[in-house]
């Protein structure tokens, strides 16, 4: 007799799960306003959902064939993957400007603080030594920024020059299509709830990181 019908239908995956999120804007903390976020999926893809949608593997396989649908599940994985592609979109926005992500960032942090230090401007942006002087180094070159020596101290201190100054107001447009670009796969709401999100993980895990990120304001206090 034949056995028993086996399914060969693919594992119910929820489409909505909730979870609690801190409203992008308010402190983490007891004070802060609780949200919750819905999880909808224009396009489904539970082959890459979520790591718990597929089994662990046990300690007798040696090469599981849902490897790669965990690899392409993890965090670390769809993180690196988004940052791939909002550079590769701020860039080609602002190809006219030539600034990277990175360029933008330093010449906007000194337009807010001019004449911050070497140091502070690499742990305004979260950037390690070598990071922040290569960058500086190219904006250098170009005459957009300057860098002084202070006298008696070892730190440099760093200044827009009026070209650089310029050329970031040239590049706020062009800046903010790659923003909207960015973003445009997603709601209002949804935006949100991402910015919330990822507000809360880099908070949480900031002491994990390998170089320091300090906000100007706090440098200052």
């Amino acid at each position: 007799m034949p056995g028993p019908a086996t399914s060969t239908e693919p594992p119910v995956v929820a489409r909505h799960a909730a979870v609690p999120v801190i409203v992008a804007g308010q402190p983490a903390g007891n004070g802060a306003r609780q949200g919750t976020i819905h999880a909808i999926h224009r396009h489904p893809v539970p082959h890459i959902l979520s790591p718990h949608a597929v089994a662990a593997p046990n300690s007798t396989t040696r090469n599981p064939p849902t490897s790669l649908s965990r690899l392409y599940a993890r965090p670390g994985f769809l993180l690196r993957r988004a940052h791939q592609i909002s550079a590769a979109v701020f860039e080609e926005e602002c190809r006219p400007v030539q600034l990277t992500p990175a360029q933008f960032g330093v010449l906007t942090v000194l337009q807010a603080r001019p004449g911050m230090g070497q140091s502070s401007l690499a742990r305004a942006l979260g950037f390690d030594k070598v990071t922040v002087l290569r960058v500086l180094r190219g904006l250098e070159a170009r005459g957009l920024v300057d860098r002084q020596a202070a006298e008696g101290k070892r730190n440099v201190s760093v200044v827009l020059t009026d070209a650089g100054a310029a050329l970031l107001a040239e590049a706020q447009r062009p800046a903010e299509r790659a923003y909207r670009r960015l973003m445009a796969p997603l709601d209002r709401a949804q935006q949100e709830q991402l910015l919330g999100l990822l507000q809360l993980l880099t908070g949480e895990l900031e002491d994990q990181a390998r170089a320091a990120f300090v906000r100007p304001d706090d440098l200052a206090a």
